[in-house]
């Protein structure tokens, strides 16, 4: 299968492109530069593209099978509060020039395309319910707003042929890749320099299993795909940071205070079922290899 992938240079797009190259699939990374050398495993195509809605053609996805979008215009480093001080570019791009890629890649016969969207999209919820793909969302950013924006309309675009399908993805961890770090860099480095460390839970998903998600998505069957429905919750454990300072102490041998528990009995944890039915299969626990 030759893919096309969205922000495949991105923490999480890097995930994605790594488990499709280990699987046999052909990559193509589209953004507006070129990635450096040794960045993935593999080689992968680059075709030069940017979420303009003006400058999306159907011609960007000629002979793709599967689309992958991954990327997300933000200012650094941020995704809630992304928008900075331009939120009217940031709808519009992240809005409009998400749907113009997927009606790009219906248009060119694309027949599988994934949306990695956020659990944002769900916002302030009753405290403690679970959430499930039928809990009615509630967005309480204008990043979970957008992300929901993008899913209601490839949604629409579905038929026969074309099956966009939408991963409400939880935190992600894991390796960062050559020459860069992981998401609990500069909480491991406050916990070992003896900083105190503010109590907090939450959910979460390593990114290899999350871009085990995406392969589902790109490779299972198809009808099955249809009748568990377009969107799917991705997420794992709900973990606790004195959990995750407990496990890097006893791989590091750093015996400093650990935070005191957070209270996480008012936490929103995700369902996952519907993934799961369809073979989806998450490691169940913390994973720090290649984080110490």
């Amino acid at each position: 299968m030759k893919v096309l992938v969205t922000g495949g240079t991105g923490y999480a797009g890097r995930f994605i492109v790594e488990a499709l190259l280990a699987a046999g699939h052909a990559v193509t990374v589209m953004g507006r530069t070129k990635p450096e050398d040794k960045v993935f495993s593999n080689p992968v195509d680059f075709i030069s593209g940017d979420l303009e809605p003006a400058n999306i053609s159907a011609v960007q996805f000629e002979s793709v099978d599967g689309f992958v979008h991954a990327g997300f215009h933000h200012v650094p480093g941020k995704f809630r509060g992304g928008e900075g001080d331009d939120p009217e570019t940031f709808r519009r791009l992240n809005v409009d020039g998400s749907l113009a890629l997927f009606a790009a890649a219906k248009q060119a016969g694309v027949a599988r395309a994934v949306f990695l969207s956020s659990r944002a999209v769900y916002g302030t919820q009753l405290p403690g319910a679970m959430l499930t793909e039928e809990t009615e969302p509630h967005p309480d950013t204008l990043y979970g707003a957008v992300k929901l924006d993008v899913e209601r309309g490839i949604a629409a675009m579905a038929d026969d042929v074309f099956l966009p399908v939408s991963l409400r993805v939880t935190g992600i961890y894991g390796p960062a890749g050559p020459g860069r770090t992981h998401k609990w860099a500069d909480l491991f480095a406050d916990y070992e320099s003896g900083k105190t460390i503010a109590p907090r839970a939450g959910t979460e998903v390593h990114g290899n299993d999350m871009a085990a998600a995406v392969r589902l998505m790109l490779e299972g069957g198809a009808e099955a795909i249809r009748a568990a429905g377009s969107l799917f919750n991705v997420s794992d454990i709900l973990l606790d940071r004195h959990d995750l300072l407990a496990e890097h102490a006893r791989l590091t041998s750093c015996n400093r205070p650990l935070p005191g528990r957070a209270d996480a009995s008012a936490y929103n944890a995700m369902d996952c079922a519907r993934l799961k039915a369809l073979g989806w299969t998450p490691r169940g626990r913390l994973d720090l290899g290649g984080l110490l």
